[in-house]
């Protein structure tokens, strides 16, 4: 055995991870990371963000410094959403191409400062692997740095996350419109960015600060000081997924990966033929011949929960599509999912049937957002 040992990679902590244990959270290695999965349950996590308000640590993201005058014209040609739009202030759901019109990743663009300085944030388990794509447009010399081990991320989603939080803030964030931000001192720590997007559709704001000193402990505490009235709680991973799923936000691994094209993810809406992007001649043409498979949403019409890799069936028992993401929706009380099915059965309310132990059970193609 010790001969292996070495091999082994341990997994990262978090500036948070000490803490989630003492709250008594239920750990699990996620992306290479000791991450909470539930501190009280998942439904009551759930509810809190849909209700109220709850706090993740989601400091395992990647983010990515690019600067200098030729930073906008790498990220415009590695992503496929056109960040030429973009003002000092303002965000962009984006995500990076591969030359089979598959998806790198998808990402969140920051402009810090027009035309010079970008934060991109993308996902934990892609770190290496999007710091490698981009690095390998880099052409033209644009200033890259790695910032994702010494940076912290925590989300505060939910309905009263920005009142609970306005008093922590020297900047106005109960106004922050979605997908933007703001940079200042909050709970007494400077140079913290304050942005306007998360990944529940609850509402609430991501804060991004750099992990050094008592950093963490002291922004961490003083959302829950301030917090304590409204009930506010500390949430897992777990409902951090049925959260998005109920929305119908794309996974990365399950939903999108390389061999998923933007178009047929539903990702039309940031896949802009305006300017080149890797792959873009070959995504374009598929706008033009139309896409042969679609990601849906399921929702069960009879008992059964959907799960990643299911098969999806027609009335006849021909295979028809596959399903990514599934689960039972805590605030509809019924199994939802989402999956890619052929475009001839892609239209909402269609019947179809998932493949649950080798049973067909009945479902529909459901409009999303699901709630």
């Amino acid at each position: 055995m010790p001969a292996f040992q070495s091999y082994i990679c341990p997994m990262k902590n978090t500036a948070f991870t000490q803490k989630h244990i003492e709250l008594g959270a239920k750990m699990a290695p996620f992306a290479g990371y000791n991450m909470p999965i539930s501190y009280t349950g998942i439904n009551d996590e759930h509810a809190a963000v849909r209700n109220n308000a709850g706090v993740f640590d989601v400091s395992h993201m990647g983010e990515f410094m690019l600067k200098g005058e030729n930073a906008l014209d790498l990220i415009q040609r590695v992503t496929s959403n056109d960040a030429s739009k973009l003002v000092a202030g303002k965000a962009q759901y984006s995500c990076l191409t591969n030359e089979q019109g598959g998806i790198v990743d998808d990402l969140i663009v920051y402009c810090i400062e027009e035309n010079k300085t970008y934060m991109l944030v993308v996902n934990a388990s892609n770190i290496e692997k999007d710091w490698n794509w981009i690095s390998r447009f880099n052409t033209k010399n644009a200033e890259m740095q790695n910032i994702s081990e010494r940076t912290c991320l925590l989300a505060i989603q939910g309905p009263n996350a920005t009142k609970i939080l306005q008093p922590l803030a020297d900047q106005d964030i109960l106004n922050l419109k979605y997908y933007t931000f703001t940079k200042g001192t909050f709970a007494g720590v400077d140079n913290v960015l304050i942005s306007a997007t998360g990944y529940t559709g609850a509402g609430g704001i991501e804060i991004y600060f750099e992990d050094k000193g008592d950093n963490a402990m002291k922004i961490w505490n003083a959302i829950f000081e301030a917090g304590k009235t409204f009930g506010i709680k500390p949430i897992g991973l777990g409902a951090r997924d049925t959260l998005r799923l109920e929305m119908g936000y794309c996974l990365y691994g399950n939903d999108i990966d390389d061999t998923t094209s933007p178009l047929e993810a539903g990702l039309g809406w940031i896949t802009k033929f305006t300017k080149d992007f890797t792959a873009r001649p070959l995504i374009e043409k598929q706008k033009t011949d139309g896409i042969k498979r679609k990601l849906v949403g399921i929702e069960m019409t009879e008992r059964g929960i959907p799960r990643h890799d299911y098969l999806v069936k027609d009335a006849s028992g021909n295979t028809i599509g596959k399903v990514t993401s599934g689960t039972q929706s805590p605030t509809l009380g019924k199994a939802i999912g989402l999956a890619y099915v052929d475009m001839a059965h892609a239209a909402i309310d269609t019947e179809v049937f998932v493949d649950i132990r080798n049973q067909p059970v009945k479902a529909k193609v459901s409009k999303l957002p699901f709630a």
